[in-house]
């Protein structure tokens, strides 16, 4: 199953390993240091044009999204509820 993400991306459940509220996490200088490196290898995916408010980690890429982390736990876990699975 898909989760939309914000613009025209939609993620595989099965492949988000973290999803980051931006505010908070970015004040770390691991966190910092993290996107830098994925920036500077190219696997970096803004979704939109808008005020990032959290990123989406996957084993491959990180994708920068104006959707809030909490809108995004929202959805996951009303598919969840919806299908009974937790991919």
């Amino acid at each position: 199953m898909y989760i939309h993400i914000g613009g025209a991306y939609a993620v595989r459940m099965s492949e988000i390993v973290g999803i980051m509220d931006m505010e908070n996490t970015s004040t770390s200088w691991v966190t910092r240091e993290f996107l830098r490196k994925k920036e500077k290898e190219g696997r970096v995916i803004t979704t939109t044009p808008e005020l990032p408010k959290s990123f989406v980690v996957t084993g491959e890429y990180v994708y920068i999204t104006p959707v809030t982390a909490a809108t995004l736990e929202k959805r996951w876990k009303l598919w969840s509820q919806r299908t009974g699975r937790k991919e």
